[in-house]
C-alpha cells in the first residue's frame, strides 16, 4: 500500500475504534462484536507499524482502556496498570511461546491457565491500613478516583487488620456482576420499559462511573483481589 492510501486508511480506522470506543465504555451499547473490534485494532497497528510516521499521540493504539471520564478527578497511577492480549489462532500462540524461549533463554517452563474475571480492573491504594483511593485502570497510566462508589463494594476492605503492614501499599484486582444481579436488574428496566443493559462487564463499568454511590451500593458489584504491590513490606494477615 502506498503511503498516500496509507494515510488515508489509518485515519479511518481511527475514526471508526473511537466510536465503538466511545459505544462500548461510555454508552454501554456496542454494536460489533470484541472479536470484530479487536480485528480493527490489529488492522491499525499493523498499518502504523508499517508506516509508523502516520501514528499519532491520539492514536487508540497508545492506549489500554477508554477516554477517561470529565465527571470523576484523573489521578496517575503510580505504576501502570496493564491488560492482557488476545488471541485468536495457534499461529499467535505459537508466536508467544517463541518469545518466552527468547527471553529466557530455555525451554525449561511451564505455563499455567486460569479463566479470566471479564470486568474492570481497580487499584486500591492503602494508606496507615485505610482506603485512601480506588482508582480504575484507565488508559493505563491515567484512571478515574471511584473511592466513593468503590467503598459501596462490600469485598472491598475499607480498613486493613494487621499488625504489620507497610505505611502504604497497593491491591490490585477486577470488579465484576453477579449473573444473578445483572439478570434481576435487567428484569425491572424491562417491566419499567427501558431498554436491557447490554451485558454484565458494561453494566459493571457504567455502575462503577455513577454519580449516586447509593445506587452503586444496590448493584452488588463483587471485587476479587489478585495483585499486591508496595515499596517495601508486607501484609501479614
Amino acid at each position: 500500500m502506498e503511503a498516500k492510501l496509507a494515510a488515508q486508511k489509518i485515519e479511518q480506522l481511527k475514526r471508526e475504534i473511537d466510536h465503538h470506543n466511545d459505544l462500548y465504555y461510555q454508552k454501554s451499547a456496542p454494536k460489533i462484536t470484541d472479536f470484530q473490534f479487536d480485528l480493527l485494532l490489529k488492522e491499525l497497528i499493523e498499518l502504523e507499524k508499517e508506516f509508523p510516521q502516520f501514528q499519532s499521540p491520539d492514536s487508540p493504539t497508545q492506549r489500554v482502556g477508554g477516554t477517561i471520564t470529565k465527571d470523576f478527578e484523573s489521578v496517575t497511577h503510580k505504576r501502570r496498570m496493564f491488560s492482557l492480549d488476545n488471541t485468536y489462532s495457534p499461529e499467535d500462540l505459537i508466536d508467544f511461546d517463541a518469545r518466552v524461549q527468547r527471553g529466557l533463554g530455555s525451554t525449561d517452563y511451564q505455563y499455567f491457565c486460569e479463566q479470566k474475571f471479564d470486568g474492570v480492573a481497580l487499584s486500591l491504594i492503602y494508606k496507615n491500613g485505610l482506603l485512601e483511593m480506588a482508582v480504575t485502570r484507565g488508559d493505563g497510566t491515567r484512571g478515574d478516583n471511584i473511592t466513593a462508589n468503590a467503598k459501596t463494594i462490600r469485598s472491598v476492605p475499607l480498613k486493613v487488620k494487621s499488625d504489620d503492614i507497610p505505611d502504604e501499599f497497593e491491591v490490585r484486582g477486577e470488579v465484576v456482576m453477579p449473573i444473578s444481579v445483572f439478570e434481576e436488574i435487567n428484569k425491572g428496566r424491562v417491566a419499567a420499559n427501558e431498554a436491557p443493559l447490554a451485558n454484565p462487564r458494561n453494566a459493571t463499568s457504567g455502575t462503577l462511573k455513577m454519580q449516586d454511590s447509593a445506587t452503586v451500593a444496590k448493584r452488588k458489584l463483587v471485587f476479587h483481589a489478585y495483585s499486591y504491590l508496595a515499596d517495601s513490606g508486607r501484609v501479614n494477615s
